[in-house]
């Protein structure tokens, strides 16, 4: 067998390995995701609504119904991955999940380093106090302290119209900023509505109510960069939902309010 022919065809073996290696790297997650069959959802668990924990312990809330929504139009099973605000993301690219279903706010910051869907929901961003607390304007901030969950996008408006003596305290999730709004360790919270309901679930006497309207926030799915296939079906699924209402009915179960128009107005 001459020499020539015998490296013709092992260029071929070595140039067929490594077209098949780099189809291996570049996998389509869609694919993937369809072959396990299972779909493996990041939900911060410790944000009612949205995530949360019911009287036995199952896991409940707006995202986590969407995400089984999804999960069953798509004929997979659902495999929920507890996070918190802070992790989202990271766990998003560090393969621990497949996509984010977590309150995660579009933001051109987030845009950068992920992809999104088509917003599904949609999430006030608001600053909160008791009742008998006079807040009218951001000027009335001044002096206070405000709690809010580090990295969250209520942290990111409340940190631009925050008066100089007014003081930021930064807890790592939403759990333990309603912890230290419930005990008293700050006057404010910069936070979405339904957390101050949560507030005064655990401490009644605190009459928390929305004083400012700091940004409503579109909600979408969190991707990871570069997967169109798994985004346009996501897309897809959003869209024939809203349009029959399956997303609006189950926001209005746990939110006791119908989606933000402009949920409606992003897509369309």
């Amino acid at each position: 067998m001459h020499t020539s022919f015998i490296r013709s065809q092992l260029c071929t073996v070595l140039l067929g390995a490594a077209t098949l290696g780099a189809g291996a790297v570049h996998a389509d997650q869609l694919d993937t995701i369809l072959a396990a069959k299972k779909l493996r959802v990041a939900i911060d668990l410790a944000v009612p609504p949205y995530g949360m924990k019911d009287d036995k312990l199952q896991s409940t809330g707006s995202d986590v119904e969407t995400a089984r929504l999804l999960a069953k139009d798509l004929g997979l099973a659902l495999e929920i991955v507890p996070t918190t605000g802070a992790n989202r993301i990271p766990f998003l690219q560090t393969d621990k999940a497949d996509i984010v279903i977590s309150s995660l706010s579009v933001t051109p910051e987030r845009e950068k380093v992920i992809d999104f869907s088509i917003p599904y929901a949609g999430i006030q961003a608001v600053v909160g106090a008791p009742k008998s607390l006079s807040i009218k304007s951001v000027a009335d901030l001044a002096g206070k302290k405000i709690a809010t969950a580090r990295g969250t996008t209520n942290d990111q408006e409340v940190t631009k119209i925050l008066p100089k003596d007014a003081t930021l305290v930064r807890f790592d999730d939403d759990a333990t900023s309603i912890t230290a709004v419930v005990s008293g360790q700050a006057d404010v919270f910069a936070t979405a509505p339904a957390l101050l309901k949560a507030v005064n679930d655990k401490n009644p006497a605190k009459q928390m109510e929305v004083k400012l309207v700091m940004k409503v926030n579109l909600l979408a799915v969190g991707l990871r960069k570069g997967e169109d296939r798994l985004k346009e079906k996501i897309d897809g699924w959003v869209r024939a939902n809203l349009k029959s209402g399956q997303l609006g009915t189950t926001y209005r179960k746990f939110h006791g309010a119908d989606l933000p128009e402009e949920v409606m107005r992003a897509v369309n």
